[in-house]
């Protein structure tokens, strides 16, 4: 393995794992920020009332895009499991 490889492959699997974080940390900072302005509005300082809704946000996007995140994960595992000869030096 060159260094090229390793840092080709550190940089493959830290997009993949961007890709899979993104969709739910988004929609948490997006939903923590609209509480947040809600809470700040009427002043209601409760943390249920901060947390429950990311939770049940972050849920509801899991499930939207557990098809996507699957593929996308199933997509690296396959190229890397594929790749595993190359890996220690067979080929």
């Amino acid at each position: 393995m060159t260094p090229e490889f390793v840092v080709s492959f550190a940089t493959d699997a830290i997009v993949v794992g961007v890709k899979l974080a993104a969709p739910l940390l988004i929609t948490a900072l997006v939903l923590g920020l609209l509480v947040s302005i809600f809470q700040a509005v009427t002043q209601i300082q409760e943390m249920t009332l901060a947390i429950i809704p990311k939770i049940v946000g972050i849920i509801a996007i899991l499930i939207l895009f557990l098809p996507w995140f699957l593929s996308t994960a199933m997509d690296f595992m396959a190229k890397v499991l594929g790749n595993i000869p190359f890996y220690i030096g067979i080929s």
